[in-house]
């Protein structure tokens, strides 16, 4: 890995993230890993889904 690199890596870890980039990059994985298994599920599918199951959590 090369000196500039490393620098981005160690200054990205010192970033914090938000509620938000947390939940955004829990989608992604989730679509990422589901799509893998069956390509008829859709990014659109797991927003749909996650959006449905914040809703419960919050009744």
């Amino acid at each position: 890995m090369n000196e500039p690199l490393k620098k981005l890596i160690e200054a990205a870890k010192n970033v914090p993230q938000t509620r938000q980039d947390i939940e955004m990059q829990r989608r992604s994985f989730a679509y990422g890993n589901t799509h893998f298994e069956n390509e008829l599920i859709t990014r659109d599918m797991v927003d749909r889904i996650a959006d449905e199951m914040a809703n419960k959590k919050n009744d």
